[in-house]
């Protein structure tokens, strides 16, 4: 295995992801607590070459908690009873966190309200002011 494929352009090593082995909990029944299932993957993202500056700024924020200070991204992966089943949903998360973060946010174009819109809002303004004055006690005339 060369690394992950995140997208076209983007490839993670093999050697920038460091994996762990731990018990997990939850179901499993007896082999829970004797075989290691769950899988810690840790990836050095403020270090790695494979990502582009963009991209980084947008992982830590899509990341969250699970990122470190130190700027490694931890996800810990135990939904299945098997270590290989463990190993490849933390690695397709992983992936898809990328995924996201690769995505560049739209720029919002700043709009500016037709006259058509002004006029009802200030009709509607007036109507509603009208109604509350209706509301109101009569005056000492």
């Amino acid at each position: 295995m060369s690394g992950l494929r995140v997208t076209p352009q983007i490839e993670i090593a093999e050697e920038e992801m460091e994996e762990r082995f731990v018990l997990a909990s939850g179901p499993g029944g007896q082999n829970v607590n004797k075989v290691a299932t769950a899988v810690q993957l840790r990836f050095d993202a403020a270090r790695s070459p494979s990502l582009p500056g963009e991209v980084l700024a947008r992982l830590v924020k899509l990341a969250g908690r699970r990122m470190t200070q130190d700027g490694v991204l931890v996800l810990v992966a135990q939904r299945f009873r098997s270590q290989e089943r463990n190993r490849a949903d933390a690695r397709e998360r992983l992936a898809e966190l990328i995924r996201l973060a690769a995505i560049a946010p739209k720029r919002r174009v700043p709009t500016r309200p037709t006259g058509a819109s002004k006029r009802r809002r200030l009709q509607a303004k007036a109507i509603r002011g009208t109604v509350k004055q209706q509301r109101q006690r009569p005056g000492e005339d």
